[in-house]
């Protein structure tokens, strides 16, 4: 990757996060936005605040979001060889869900939801791990494994909807389930946000070493590549990185499925260049999605909906384009 690449690719998401400092339903000038960031008094107190304690600890929510979903996903394409695996594969958004549901129905702050819900997606990907341990397996039992668990978690999510008092209750675990950064502040990122750093961290790390998963299990040994080592990291750190982002926004669909496909469309396969490519764009990707969710109507508009409304028409592009490229 030349180095011209590597300055646009960690600029892009910081000019990202100052043009979303500016935008909004109430715009801020680049002047005070710089105001406020520096703690300066010569500028109106809702501004301080809107730009310090509302939209700040957002976007860093976004950038760390569409960093760790863009990561996981990469990973856990690399993992399973799969180009259409995704970050909850191992079952972990449905137990991450699960868990939030839970704790909205008993009332828990938004710190208690986030917490339980971290729990419950960690949990999510033990129970995969156990069910499909005591054979010799691949990754396609893993997936299988993942399919079952995520399925006994969405059950378990409807039944805590079907419970939930319909006035007051359901509204806020079907709007959480929806995905939201609007939650946002510093007491949740404080919480989250070390699980995400750490697991984006350990796989940037490990990019050299994730080039091999696509080997056969006979290069793999040749290789003298501790293998259940490295799988085990990958997973674990995709998997934290995945339950923590849940916790703090919901579901937030198609990031960790979209980003790394149109990264491998320019850099291809390689993961040296994939992943951090996948992080920077990643994480510009969502601050933007986030940008348009809250600002483009009086309402804010759930940013799985617009993910989504993005993702299938890329998708749809990619198929049509591969069948020309095939039919010539």
């Amino acid at each position: 990757m030349k180095k011209k690449t590597i300055i646009i690719l960690i600029i892009l998401p910081v000019i990202t996060a100052l043009a979303s400092l500016c935008i909004g339903r109430n715009s801020v000038s680049p002047a005070d936005v710089f105001k406020a960031l520096t703690g300066s008094q010569d500028i109106q107190g809702s501004v301080r605040i809107t730009i310090q304690n509302i939209r700040l600890p957002r976007i860093l929510l976004g950038l760390l979001c569409g960093a760790g979903l863009s990561v996981a996903g990469c990973s856990f394409q690399g993992f399973f060889s799969n180009p259409l695996a995704t970050p909850d594969t191992m079952g972990v958004a449905g137990g991450a869900s699960f868990g939030a549901a839970l704790g909205l129905l008993f009332g828990f702050n938004m710190i208690g939801v986030q917490v339980l819900s971290l729990c419950m997606g960690l949990g999510a990907v033990l129970m995969t791990r156990l069910a499909a341990s005591g054979r010799e397996h691949g990754p396609a039992v893993l997936i299988i494994s993942g399919i079952m668990v995520g399925a006994l978690f969405s059950a378990l999510v409807s039944l805590v909807k079907f419970i939930a008092d319909a006035e007051s209750q359901l509204p806020a675990i079907t709007y959480w389930l929806m995905g939201s950064l609007g939650s946002a502040g510093y007491k949740n990122l404080a919480i989250g946000a070390p699980v995400i750093i750490a697991g984006i961290v350990v796989i940037f790390l490990l990019r050299w070493r994730m080039n091999l998963l696509s080997l056969s299990e006979d290069e793999l040994t040749a290789s003298g590549t501790n293998v259940k080592l490295l799988r085990s990291l990958v997973v674990i750190s995709a998997t934290a990185v995945t339950a923590s982002v849940i916790s703090m926004c919901g579901q937030v669909g198609w990031v960790g499925l979209i980003v790394p496909h149109m990264c491998r469309l320019i850099w291809g396969q390689d993961n040296r260049k994939l992943i951090p490519a996948s992080i920077c764009i990643g994480a510009a990707f969502m601050v933007i999605v986030d940008t348009v969710a809250r600002s483009v109507s009086a309402s804010e508009i759930p940013v799985s909906i617009l993910t989504a409304i993005i993702g299938a028409p890329f998708f749809i592009m990619i198929l049509t384009s591969r069948k020309k490229l095939v039919s010539v």
